[in-house]
């Protein structure tokens, strides 16, 4: 049978501005990526984040980001590996330190937003990340775009990998995601996406936004947690995931 689990980018709320279903959406998947403080969250939503998950026996993941909270850490900083491996740890710990205080284990790390693509093209940098999460915890997985730098680095450093696939995102020929910016970057019909995250799951391949097929592994999926079809879509892709016999399982 396949297998393949569902995160969301999770616990992006801050103070008094609220970002996301999350309520409605852990329900529904078996691995949360939290914020930790530097693009999204603060210490209360972290907090609070991990109760629910820990309610939904999920698995937790810290979600390390640029420092860049007016940008949602979407936007490229000129940053040093020894920077980048200074951050990653900074925040891993911190989510870290909560997760134990809440008696659950955190599982996994996967870099967001501009950190991870930039990663994604980069093995130095994604081996700075690899190194500070390896000095954290050997244990923990390493969520990363499949086939790129990341998982590569993960697996040099001596650590668990898991291959992510995004439903609602196209892709280029080398494999990395289409910039936001340019047309066509995101998925917009929700019975094509579905379609794509099954072949990616029992097939192996996804068609690139010029139209030719490529290789890909999927571990994971990420669904989206904001916008306001998230959570219709998130249904629909278990549904779907049901239908074609594909177990839904955390890492």
């Amino acid at each position: 049978m396949y297998q393949v689990d569902l995160n969301s980018d999770l616990g992006e709320s801050f103070g008094r501005y609220t970002i996301g279903n999350d309520e409605k959406i852990i329900p529904l998947i078996t691995s949360a990526n939290v914020a930790c403080g530097y693009h999204a969250s603060d210490p209360v939503v972290m907090t609070q984040t991990i109760q629910r998950a820990k309610e939904a026996g999920i698995g937790i993941g810290a979600h390390p980001g640029l420092p860049d909270l007016m940008g949602f850490g979407r936007r490229s900083m000129a940053i040093s590996n020894e920077e980048a491996k200074a951050y990653t740890l900074y925040q891993i710990s911190a989510l870290g330190g909560m997760c134990k205080a809440a008696g659950v284990k955190l599982q996994h790390v996967k870099p967001h937003g501009a950190l991870y693509n930039m990663a994604a093209k980069d093995y130095d940098l994604s081996k700075a990340i690899c190194e500070a999460i390896y000095e954290y915890d050997k244990d923990l997985i390493v969520m990363g775009l499949s086939g790129s730098e990341m998982i590569k680095a993960a697996h040099d450093c001596g650590l668990k990998a898991a291959s992510e696939v995004f439903a609602d995102r196209a892709y280029e020929e080398d494999g990395t995601l289409v910039n936001r910016r340019k047309p066509g970057a995101m998925i917009e019909d929700e019975d094509e996406a579905i379609k794509r995250v099954i072949r990616m799951v029992k097939e192996g391949k996804v068609t690139s936004i010029t139209g030719k097929d490529i290789d890909i592994k999927a571990d994971s999926i990420c669904v989206h947690g904001d916008g306001e079809k998230a959570l219709l879509f998130v249904e629909k892709i278990r549904k779907a995931l049901a239908e074609e016999e594909i177990e839904i399982r955390h890492l």
